[in-house]
């Protein structure tokens, strides 16, 4: 089964955004359930055809702080 991998961040404004890695595709949701409807949604229209395909979601967090 073909994977679709996304790289997925919290947005500066709020939410997130999710951007396929190696496919033009983008999306973003205010909240992690919403987006992942989204890139299914998202890939769905990508491909044309009806083949099933794995999507994973790289979900990347930044912590900064002091010390």
């Amino acid at each position: 089964m073909e994977e679709v991998i996304f790289w997925v961040e919290e947005s500066p404004e709020g939410g997130y955004v999710a951007k396929g890695i190696g496919v033009s595709i983008f999306t973003e949701a205010d909240t992690m359930d919403t987006l992942r409807e989204n890139v299914k949604d998202a890939v769905h229209c990508h491909f044309d055809d009806k083949k099933m395909r794995l999507i994973r979601l790289h979900v990347v967090k930044d912590e900064v702080f002091a010390a």
